[in-house]
Order: structure tokens, then sequence, then C-alpha cells
């Protein structure tokens, strides 16, 4: 069984191509390398050098592969930029899922794991997040997402009598931290990991952006969820889609508890061994106080579980980050 992961050379798809070749599913992957590293995919799996917005290209990998379902991860994923470049994150992520659905719907291929994500909620005013709040996203990268996740559920919908019903779900992930291969690591300029991480091998001082939240510490709480999970969650509803078993549209993927940033600072000094006190800065706009999901669907059905510690999560990030080329 064979399986294209789109942006499988980026982080997370990489992590994602490890954990179905674990399970004994053949990984495709097809990335343009905008954000990825052609030194992620792992040797031995194929590799497509292209981008999804290539209709062709996209069909002629998923016939030549013999492809029995798509785990989706391609994408523009800076949401701060997206405000600043729009039309580009509309035609990553809309034009993108609707060509790779197009692409699917020629070659007859009908399974589809999406990978969405929590900017989908916006900034939500609960203390859990659960799947049925309203989506009220915040940025043009929150609206392509769940543009995508109508555009999935559309053509499933148009499929349902034909002789090719399309199955999917979605995932909506979080913050996603740390490492499951060392020889893999977060290299984006805008997620808290690896911005620490460059400050420290930097020998700067890490900032944390106000204090004066209201929660325990003062400091945001986020969902922190280590990569490898994510990945191995991804691999259990690829298995259930190709087996026929029921999935629901939408998971969140979810910590339950969350984590503060002062939490996350006081877990890298300690664990890297770097002391430093975080330099406190002005909040940022529209930094809500807690943003933290529930996921107890996921858990019910995609075997979906914390298995990192903090202090992992950090580990884990730190050696593959310290591993990495100079």
């Amino acid at each position: 069984m064979s399986w294209l992961v789109t942006g499988g050379a980026g982080y997370i798809g990489a992590h994602v191509v490890r954990a179905l070749a674990a399970a004994g599913l053949s990984p495709v992957v097809i990335d343009d390398l905008s954000s990825g590293h052609a030194g992620f995919v792992p040797a031995g799996v194929p590799f497509v050098h292209g981008t999804i917005l290539n209709r062709g290209l996209v069909e002629s990998t998923l016939r030549e592969h013999d492809v029995d379902g798509v785990i989706h991860v391609a994408g523009f994923k800076y949401a701060g930029v997206s405000v600043q470049r729009p039309l580009h994150t509309y035609a990553q992520n809309v034009e993108g899922t609707r060509i790779v659905l197009e692409a699917m719907a020629a070659a007859g291929v009908t399974n589809i794991v999406f990978s969405s994500s929590a900017a989908v909620y916006g900034t939500p005013d609960v203390p859990l997040v659960t799947e049925d709040l309203p989506k009220r996203p915040a940025s043009p990268y929150g609206e392509s997402k769940l543009i995508g996740e109508w555009l999935i559920a559309d053509q499933a919908r148009a499929t349902t009598d034909s002789d090719a019903p399309l199955r999917h779900t979605s995932l909506r992930y979080f913050n996603v931290v740390g490492s499951a291969d060392p020889s893999v690591y977060d290299t984006s300029p805008h997620n808290l990991f690896p911005i620490v991480f460059e400050k420290l091998i930097a020998g700067e001082t890490p900032r944390i952006n106000g204090d004066d939240y209201d929660t325990p510490d003062g400091t945001n709480v986020r969902d922190y969820v280590h990569v490898g999970d994510i990945a191995a969650a991804h691999v259990v509803a690829a298995q259930r889609l190709a087996a026929g078993e029921p999935v629901e549209a939408a998971y969140n993927l979810g910590s339950q508890n969350g984590l503060s940033v002062k939490e996350i600072m006081d877990a890298m000094a300690r664990v890297t061994g770097v002391s430093f006190t975080a330099e406190i800065g002005p909040r940022r706009p529209g930094d809500p106080d807690r943003i933290v999901a529930t996921g107890e669907l996921a858990a019910r059905d995609l075997d979906w579980q914390m298995r990192y510690t903090v202090d992992e999560m950090v580990r884990t990030g730190w050696e593959a980050r310290r591993a990495a080329p100079a």
C-alpha cells in the first residue's frame, strides 16, 4: 500500500514519511523544497521534486506509484506572514488543495488525510477547544485551511453516490515541537522552539512577549504537541481510511492541559544546560491568554496520546538542532 505525502520533505511531513514506513506503508514524497529539505527524505523513499500546483505532475505521481491515498501536508504555514501575502497563501493552500483533489479524482485515488490547523478557530474565548466550536479564523492562513476542509468535504459529498467516493479526515493541530529523528528538525523562523534554540546557539537571550496575562504565571498558555505523536496520528488516520473504518470529519490533536511560555523557557534552560532568564517584552496584539484543545475524539479513534514530557520535547528538538550541519 502506497501513500503520497505532499510536503514530505518538510519538518512535519518528513516525520509522517518515517511513521508510514515504520508501519509498513510505502511513502512517496512530492515537495517543491520551498521550505522543506531534500535531505529530510529518507534514502529509498521515492521523491518527486515539484509543486502541487502542477496538476499533471501530481496526477502522474499518483498513477506511477499506484498510490492508495494522500496525506496532504504541503502548504504555506506562516500565519503572521499570510497577512502580508494573502494571495500567495491562497494559491498554495486553497488552489493547491483543489489541484490535489482534482488529480486524485482523475487517478481514482479516494483517501485523503488533510493536515489542517488550530488556526481555523481564531482566538476562541473558551478554556478548552472542541471540534464543534465555531470557526473564526483570524488570518488568511487560518481561512485557507478552513477552505481546504470545505473543499474536501464538498468533494466527498459530490462523490458519495459514485463508484469512487472520497473518504477523508482533517487533523487540526497546534504548536508542533521536538523531533522523533535526529536528522529532522524544525527550521521555521516563526516557531517558538527554533527561535529559542537559535538565540541560545548565538549566545543571545530569548524573549517572552508579555507576562501579565490571566494565567497562573502571567504568560500565554498554548498546546505544545510532539511531532512524533502528530505523525503517528496521521498514520492511524490513513490506516482507518484505507480499511473503510469510520472517521470523524475533523480531529483536534490537542494536549488537554497546555503549557505556558514560561514553562517552556524553564524547560529550555533546564534541558540545554544554558542558564538564562528570559527578557520580558510587550504583548503582541491579539494574543489570547490561553488556547488549549481537547484530544478526546482523536484518542478514541486515532490512538492519540501525549507520549512526551515537556523536557523530552525540548531535549529531542535541541539534539536534532545541534546535530544539524553547520
